[in-house]
């Protein structure tokens, strides 16, 4: 029997307006919604939309998702080494700016944040990502509202 889909959101880094699509499309579609997060913060009073709060500490939230995750679920996050785990057990990672991590491209990513990071640590100012643009919001919910719709079709009669 399939699982229902949850859609699980790496919440500490997330962007506001990211989580205020996100609230809009549980409670449109009713998917339930795990918001994982190491400090406290408001959440609608949507009955499939949760809060977990988890201990400090590095990967701890992460860690958390991956640990409950089941095959076919949907993770909002930026975080690349996440995505990873996320795809190696079946699950969907989609950006905050929209683009879906996938078996084909995350090892491309994660190569590219690798050598980000050398660079860095060897004193080369590689600037930051650009703030979110309306492109970046919009993108992001027509991803995601493809996905749920692609997942309702696929769900099986009850």
């Amino acid at each position: 029997m399939k699982q229902e889909l949850h859609i699980w959101v790496d919440a500490d880094a997330c962007p506001g307006v990211i989580k205020e699509i996100l609230f809009k499309a549980a409670k449109r579609t009713k998917v339930p919604m795990t918001l994982v997060a190491n400090h406290p913060m408001t959440i609608p009073r949507i009955g499939w939309v949760k809060l977990l709060q988890v201990p400090s500490g590095f990967d701890v939230a992460d860690n958390e998702i991956v640990k409950r995750l089941n095959p076919g679920d949907l993770v909002i996050t930026g975080d690349i080494p996440l995505a990873a785990e996320i795809i190696e057990k079946g699950g969907h990672a989609l950006n905050p700016r929209g683009e879906f991590y996938s078996a084909e491209n995350i090892r491309q990513r994660l190569n590219m944040r690798d050598f980000m990071d050398t660079l860095r640590s060897s004193g080369i100012d590689t600037g930051g990502q650009a703030s979110m643009s309306q492109n970046d919001r919009r993108e992001f919910a027509n991803q995601l509202d493809r996905f749920l719709q692609k997942s309702r079709a696929s769900k099986p009669a009850s």
